[in-house]
């Protein structure tokens, strides 16, 4: 398959390079800064990866970029830098929705912000407490909603270094609600307390950046289990059904 990554010196941008390179898919990186990439990347990596360099706000070079390319994944930019992340967004999808030889599958990051709250009418980013600029993820999220393109968007929680997990614990996805047991008791909570909450919980959605780049390559294919939808990640300890 071929693959854009844009953003891909990122935390996340690298490693969906490197393993989309041993899963033997075509990579191309669109990056700022050549040398930043090629110091990151083994030798054997380098040779294996198809390098754009190009502005991201270029709405010509991002569409020439995604010319016959497979998926594309936005890895660039962060809810922190405020409209221009929006921006960012906002121009690759729109090359995708119209570059003729892009077939339309599409991840973008978001956060466990973005994610509805069992047996409430919340998503995280709409309580008090939460940082403003987290709902530039929001705006991101609207955006896609008015797309055709196959998208989905990852909302993991804080992403984390590489961790050594027992062998028994998996990796547990949700689409459209955050991946830990709530109880249902939550409902009867004030907003306050719902985030509060939340903030008490929040390490339980700790990932590592390997593992978030592992399952977006992992679900690539059109109209699979996520298109078009959220998706929550966290570690199962318990070995339950849920």
């Amino acid at each position: 398959m071929k693959i854009i990554v844009f953003g891909a010196t990122g935390n996340t941008g690298k490693r969906l390079l490197a393993q989309g390179i041993k899963m033997g898919h075509e990579m191309t990186a669109f990056v700022r800064n050549s040398e930043k990439l090629y110091a990151q990347l083994s030798e054997h990596s380098a040779m294996h990866v198809k390098v754009i360099v190009d502005d991201i706000m270029d709405p010509v070079s991002v569409a020439k970029a995604l010319a016959h390319q497979d998926a594309a994944i936005i890895a660039a930019g962060h809810a922190g830098q405020g409209d221009e992340f929006v921006r960012i967004v906002d121009n690759i999808i729109s090359q995708c929705e119209i570059q003729p030889s892009f077939s339309g599958r599409v991840w973008i990051m978001g956060g466990a912000g973005l994610l509805d709250i069992p047996y409430t009418e919340f998503i995280g980013n709409n309580l008090p407490g939460f940082p403003p600029e987290y709902r530039n993820h929001n705006r991101n999220f609207e955006r896609l909603q008015q797309t055709h393109l196959d998208w989905s968007i990852m909302c993991p929680g804080t992403m984390i270094n590489s961790i050594e997990q027992p062998d028994e614990v998996r990796l547990y996805a949700t689409a459209e609600t955050l991946p830990i047991p709530i109880p249902e008791t939550i409902k009867d909570f004030s907003e306050a307390d719902i985030a509060g909450y939340l903030f008490s919980r929040f390490q339980e959605l700790n990932v590592a950046y390997e593992d978030v780049a592992a399952f977006m390559l992992d679900h690539l294919e059109l109209e699979g289990a996520f298109a078009r939808k959220r998706v929550g990640l966290a570690y199962d300890h318990d070995h339950k059904d849920r």
